[in-house]
């Protein structure tokens, strides 16, 4: 979902309409450096509201699958990196707590959470009514998705019956995009749409590369950032749809998902956020207020 990218005119004015997955190619060398999250001073409103047994532990146990560049992906050493994992990261510092980092597949960070052996996950969850059963969502970027092609190809998202279309499991590109346009070719009599499911964004886009599939699909900030990569290969397609908020996941219902609200407050109250996002160059979907649970579909 990112805005600095090298796309086309038209995917870049879609994106503009969204305001209300070392990895930062394209991004302008003037923008202002986002503080270590070791330089942010813990909220005490925010602190307080933390539950007992979380702020003793000096600890917020973090989930993200790590395979979602430019989000949240891994350093040459394994770690996780993004302007996902810095805002992340920032939040754990307004709360007084060291982040506890861990590499997850997407589909088992939910239900670390429900289960308590997560505090929060962050990993460009994209809140959704279906979600929101299982956990909350502290929502802090308007989002949406966008395809990829090889460059000079005819794909048209809108039109892609009997397409091969790779995209990462378990993503809503995955569990919604992709049925309900499949189902929309089956209903008007035309051949549905081949899916490849990858559990990594690198094998997803390596795909189209190679020609197994026809395109991919997935959120704007990781379309944008490969095709920014990729610019004499992949090119994006149609326009940016199905605009939704990005949260961070909390247990349903918990003292922890207020308190993660109350520290991402502070950090667009104090301009954090804003630098955070500005450095990625996705501050066109920044939010002014932190909710929870925005998504209504």
């Amino acid at each position: 979902m990112k805005i600095r990218y090298a796309i086309p005119a038209l995917a870049a004015a879609a994106v503009l309409t969204l305001t209300g997955c070392t990895n930062t190619d394209g991004a302008s060398t003037e923008e202002t450096k986002a503080p270590a999250s070791d330089a942010i001073t813990a909220d005490d409103a925010a602190v307080a509201l933390l539950p007992a047994e979380l702020k003793d532990s000096g600890e917020l146990r973090i989930g993200t699958d790590a395979e979602y560049p430019p989000n949240e992906y891994k350093d040459a050493d394994g770690n996780p990196v993004g302007w996902g994992v810095e805002l992340a990261e920032a939040v754990s510092a307004k709360l007084g707590l060291e982040p506890k980092w861990e590499i997850l597949g997407f589909d088992s960070i939910i239900p670390r959470i429900q289960e308590s052996t997560l505090d929060m996950g962050s990993s460009s969850f994209t809140d959704t009514v279906e979600r929101q059963k299982s956990v909350d969502f502290v929502n802090f970027l308007n989002a949406g998705s966008l395809w990829a092609a090889p460059v000079g190809s005819d794909v048209d998202p809108d039109d892609a019956c009997g397409l091969t279309v790779a995209v990462q499991a378990t993503t809503v590109q995955d569990t919604d995009e992709m049925p309900r346009r499949d189902k929309e070719c089956k209903d008007a009599g035309k051949k549905g749409i081949e899916v490849l499911r990858f559990d990594g964004q690198p094998e997803v886009t390596q795909a189209v590369i190679d020609g197994r599939a026809d395109a991919f699909s997935a959120d704007l900030p990781v379309t944008g950032d490969a095709v920014n990569k990729l610019k004499d290969q992949l090119e994006s397609v149609g326009d940016v749809f199905d605009a939704a908020p990005y949260g961070f996941a909390t247990q349903k219902d918990s003292d922890t998902t207020k308190a993660v609200q109350a520290a991402l407050q502070s950090l667009i109250d104090d301009g954090t956020y804003l630098d955070i996002l500005k450095k990625a160059g996705i501050e066109s979907g920044a939010l002014t207020e932190a909710t929870i649970n925005a998504a209504k579909s």
